[in-house]
């Protein structure tokens, strides 16, 4: 059950994203050009993002290797539905993990060291 309230969630921050620009939120150039931030936030330890972009970066990678071609030899259709719940969950996850980055972005405190 958790699971499908994750997935949702990602559908649906894919869905808000889509159309955010419209209604004032984030575009999705801005959210592009945050995750070059982000990924250096995190890797800093400023971030709390490491366990969501590992989870992003492996769905990635599954998408991208070899081993996702195994569903397509043996049941074709399933493996086309598994890359686009994978590519869609992808997107939507980081959609909605950038939306929150700028809007830790906006609310972190600034340090100026003289």
């Amino acid at each position: 059950m958790a699971k499908s309230l994750k997935r949702a969630a990602a559908f649906t921050a894919l869905a808000r994203a889509l159309t955010a620009g419209s209604r004032g939120g984030p575009t999705l150039a801005e959210r592009l050009g945050a995750l070059p931030r982000m990924l250096l936030a995190t890797t800093r330890g400023e971030y709390d993002g490491g366990v969501r972009l590992a989870l992003m970066t492996a769905a990635t990678v599954y998408v991208v290797s070899p081993i996702d071609a195994v569903p397509e030899m043996f049941v074709f259709l399933f493996g086309l539905i598994d890359d686009a719940v994978a590519v869609t969950w992808l997107a939507g996850a980081i959609l909605a993990e950038t939306e929150r980055f700028l809007e830790w972005e906006k609310t972190r405190p600034r340090l100026v060291v003289k």
